[in-house]
């Protein structure tokens, strides 16, 4: 029984500044430090390869001393109104209404909220009574294609259903302001916040790209290089140098013996949908693949429009994708990486 991908929309917060605007704020926070840090801080934001982001918080707040509790009721406010405005669209797009959902799933990492988002959402679009409800917290990066795996498998146990993924993140509000290490300053120089809607289906009769198979790989020893740590100042990042070597060390195990399994090489991939996690990961991948003749050019344009919104990234990609005519039989690999560390694949045929 098919599973497909019927409709994937995003939702920008509504505060937006290129790079370059950004530059005066980074400077006055970094007041008092040495001269040759804060040259090498502001070269670290001009060489993101992040052209402009959103934030559900303008500059001038994120640059506050705010607090933990006064950030995350602006992560859960917001939070809930970029969610109900893209999963709108998604259903719009697919020509359903709230009711049409089964299953919903909301992936966030970057604030906290108890109830989660999805009671939320059924409250106000008035969803089904006897939805079922999965919300995924703690998978960083890698949430929104793993959400979809797990809707997927839920549709695949259950003909004549629809199911909802809706990511949402806000890096900028896990901003530690007395905090110059560099995975503090790498992670604002190449994060941004930004929500997406996937709607799924195992109706036969509707339209989009099939999920053919999914998979997760998952790194030894590898929890200490990404991730939070619970501070009172808030959700303080984790972020491991070594990153980008790591993934390029594992990147043909990710990827061959998946798509061996299915008969098939990278050759024969005519998309790659990747999360973006930032730029020398990027490059890490463009090099990688770039010696098949494949290209990661919307993986790179999502990074420089928006930055890495975490979770929602891949889905800004997908969306890119979802958007054209492409052909029947168009093959594609979605992939993400996340803490843990885990790679998430999704094999995809138009």
């Amino acid at each position: 029984m098919a599973v497909r991908i019927t409709s994937v929309a995003k939702q920008l917060p509504q505060y937006t500044r290129e790079t370059k605007d950004i530059l005066p704020f980074v400077e006055a926070w970094l007041d008092g430090q040495e001269d040759r840090f804060k040259r090498k801080v502001l070269k670290i934001f001009e060489n993101a390869a992040v052209d402009k982001r959103y934030s559900i918080m303008d500059a001038e707040e994120v640059f506050l001393k705010t607090s933990f509790e006064e950030k995350n009721d602006i992560y859960v406010r917001e939070s809930v109104k970029l969610a109900e405005k893209s999963l709108v669209k998604a259903l719009d797009k697919a020509s359903l209404t709230p009711t049409d959902i089964d299953y919903i799933i909301t992936v966030s990492c970057t604030g906290i909220m108890i109830p989660s988002l999805d009671a939320y959402l059924i409250n106000s679009l008035k969803m089904k009574q006897d939805i079922v409800r999965l919300p995924v917290t703690e998978m960083g990066c890698a949430a929104g294609v793993s959400g979809i795996i797990y809707a997927k498998n839920f549709l695949k146990a259950n003909p004549n259903k629809r199911a909802a993924v809706i990511a949402i993140e806000s890096p900028t509000a896990t901003f530690q302001l007395e905090d110059y290490s560099m995975v503090n300053i790498v992670s604002a120089a190449i994060f941004g916040d930004g929500c997406a809607s996937v709607i799924l289906s195992s109706y036969q009769d509707e339209v989009g790209p099939e999920i053919k198979d999914e998979a997760m790989y998952h790194f030894y020893d590898a929890d200490h290089m990404m991730g939070f740590k619970l501070r009172n100042s808030g959700l303080q990042m984790v972020l491991d140098q070594s990153v980008p070597q790591t993934i390029a060390d594992h990147f043909p195990e990710i990827i061959h013996p998946f798509l061996e399994k299915n008969n098939l090489t990278i050759k024969e991939i005519d998309h790659l949908v990747f999360h973006p996690g930032g730029k020398k990961i990027v490059q890490t991948v463009e090099a990688l693949f770039g010696e098949l003749g494949k290209n990661i050019d919307d993986t790179k344009a999502v990074l420089r429009l928006y930055g890495n919104m975490s979770s929602a990234t891949v889905l800004y990609v997908l969306e890119r994708f979802m958007d054209r005519d492409l052909p029947k039989g168009d093959k594609g690999v979605m992939l993400s990486f996340g803490p843990g560390f885990s790679a998430q694949r999704i094999l995809l045929e138009w």
